[in-house]
């Protein structure tokens, strides 16, 4: 193989193979357009965000109350390119107003994406399912059972065990082989070794998201509004009492503007959902949250909270591309080591496939299309420069792209950073910055977690998927040095890992906080000075949740629905008492 067609496949998209599945949407009769909703409504609980959280939050509590869950995007149902393994990263890559992926770029330079559909970030990712581990548990105080019970609740609905194939194979042995031990098999526990994971993609290549958890939904009572975008939260406020909130006002599709508000009862609340950016945006766009910030922008100051947007954090991701003699299959994330110095290994391949497959540039874990580009620094990472990769790939021979990427996250992460709005637009991206690195611990993890992939790259297990010739600092060159490299040169990269981390840093799309438990919500996700608001999603994490988040954040939905629930109810039962 030429070096030029090894190199430019850095860039590598990994197309992949579509799959015959009969595709039906579920029959919720309770979803609608925003544009069919009264101009003043009422219910008990008001949740703001159909994502990840706020499907399984929403499909419980309207087991006994009446729920309004309020999206700003679309159905995901009928969209293929949402619901295939073969289309992944399509909607990453679009950019239109109305795509289900909204991309943002922080303040380092990485380009990210955050979700605009029902379901969330589940209907947008790679497809891992993994529980958070039994230490992480116990330390932010959930209740084990109720936990182990919640997570059983939503794996019934979207988790599968995935067909784990050659290449796939040959990372997990070459994970043992390397010391990442002991082998746990297949399990959706977070156990420290090598494991095959679950995955939201069933054995046809469709894929299942939290929207699926709404089948659980009483539909009798729960209303979905979709394309209905937040605004503002409305407040009660008398004296020096705390503010009460008591609905919100939300526009539709139209523009036009709507009000829900809480019915009268003291335990009904607003329950926000909306997201690591979402949540605190929105906190800030109802005066909640730091005031100079807030009278910067006109808004009128209900609580201030100085914490709300701070602790940003985004897990950073390096990857090296492995190409391949021979062909390999297409796979998404299946094996994961889990190290014992906090650094986790996963793995994805592919390779292109032609005839009357789409252009190799639309999808792929690693595309710059997606913004994925690890060949330029990230304050480089401009239109100009993604463009520019993605022309540079069109030309090349379909074997620059026979291969894999082996990747490393460092868990936490220790290095925080905060968001701050732009505008008073609830649909704007906010600025957002999260100091990638900035802790000397987690660039020693990142060096560490490449470590492992050298190991695993010159393992026996993995001999077969690579070329004897090409070692891991030609390998490490090869991926900071494709044709349209703009990184500084290192002579020698073998003993400049910490530069490669630096150089070469992308998102696994894991970022969380800005509401986090301890300093904007509490142990039960009350937002602390205010009454009836509640924050329950991934903005609330101190720390991210095993090695991939999404498991946990449906989770807590379904948690924290119960527990409202049984709260509820028990308060309910002994004021019947009492009288």
């Amino acid at each position: 193989m030429e070096f030029g067609l090894i190199t430019a496949a850095l860039l590598g998209i990994f197309l992949f193979h579509g799959f015959c599945s009969s595709e039906k949407a579920p029959n919720y009769s309770f979803m609608h357009q925003a544009t069919t909703a009264p101009e003043v409504s009422h219910y008990d609980y008001i949740i703001i965000g159909g994502g990840t959280a706020g499907c399984p939050l929403a499909a419980t509590l309207s087991q006994n109350y009446s729920v309004l869950l309020l999206e700003r995007g679309g159905s995901p149902y009928g969209n293929s390119n949402i619901t295939l393994l073969s289309a992944f990263g399509s909607s990453l890559s679009d950019l239109s107003p109305n795509s289900p992926s909204q991309r943002f770029i922080s303040e380092d330079g990485v380009i990210n994406a955050r979700a605009r559909v029902l379901g969330g970030g589940s209907c947008l990712n790679a497809g891992f399912y993994s529980r958070a581990g039994t230490k992480y548990v116990r330390s932010v105080g959930w209740d084990g059972k109720l936990v182990n019970a919640s997570y059983v609740w939503v794996e019934n609905k979207v988790a599968f065990q995935p067909p784990v194939r050659q290449w796939q194979s040959a990372v997990r042995d070459g994970l043992v082989e390397s010391g990442v031990v002991p082998y746990n098999g297949f399990t959706y526990d977070h156990i420290n070794g090598t494991k095959i994971g679950g995955t939201i993609f069933d054995n046809d290549g469709r894929r299942h998201t939290a929207a699926d958890l709404l089948e659980y939904a009483n539909p009798i009572g729960i209303t979905l509004l979709l394309h209905a975008s937040v605004h503002k939260i409305l407040f009660r406020t008398r004296g020096g009492s705390k503010p009460v909130a008591r609905g919100v006002i939300f526009r539709d599709a139209l523009g036009k503007k709507h009000k829900a508000y809480l019915r009268s009862g003291d335990m009904n609340e607003v329950i926000v959902s909306a997201g690591a950016l979402g949540s605190p945006q929105m906190l800030m766009l109802s005066g909640v949250g730091p005031s100079e910030q807030l009278k910067a922008h006109n808004i009128t100051v209900v609580l201030d909270q100085p914490n709300v947007g701070q602790g940003m954090m985004d897990n950073p991701m390096n990857a090296i591309f492995v190409p391949s003699p021979v062909p390999v299959e297409v796979s998404l994330i299946q094996v994961v080591g889990i190290t014992h110095f906090g650094s986790y290994i996963e793995a994805a391949s592919g390779e292109n496939f032609a005839g009357g497959h789409p252009t190799r540039s639309d999808y792929g874990m690693f595309s710059p299309k997606i913004g994925q580009i690890s060949t330029v620094p990230p304050k480089q990472r401009t239109p100009e420069a993604l463009e520019k990769a993605i022309n540079s790939m069109s030309a090349l021979d379909d074997a620059a792209f026979r291969g894999g990427f082996i990747l490393e996250k460092v868990m936490g992460p220790l290095s925080t950073g905060h968001l701050e709005l732009r505008t008073r637009n609830p649909n704007d991206n906010p600025s957002v910055t999260f100091n990638y690195f900035k802790q000397p611990e987690d660039l020693e993890r990142c060096v560490n977690g490449l470590k492992v992939i050298e190991n695993i790259i010159e393992s026996k297990s993995f001999s077969k998927f690579r070329y004897d010739t090409l070692s891991l600092p030609a390998l490490l060159n090869l991926t900071a040095s494709a044709p349209v490299n703009l990184l500084p040169k290192h002579n020698n990269v073998s003993v400049s890992l910490e530069q490669f981390c630096k150089d070469t840093v992308m998102t696994i799309w894991h970022y969380h906080g800005g509401c986090q438990v301890g300093n904007v919500v509490d142990q039960d996700y009350k937002v602390t000075g205010i009454d009836a608001l509640r924050v329950i999603d991934g903005s609330t994490f101190n720390y991210s949740p095993g090695t991939n988040p999404q498991a946990t954040v449906m989770m807590l939905g379904r948690y924290m629905g119960v527990r409202i629930l049984n709260e509820r109810l028990d308060k309910e039962k002994n004021q019947n008492n009492v009288v």
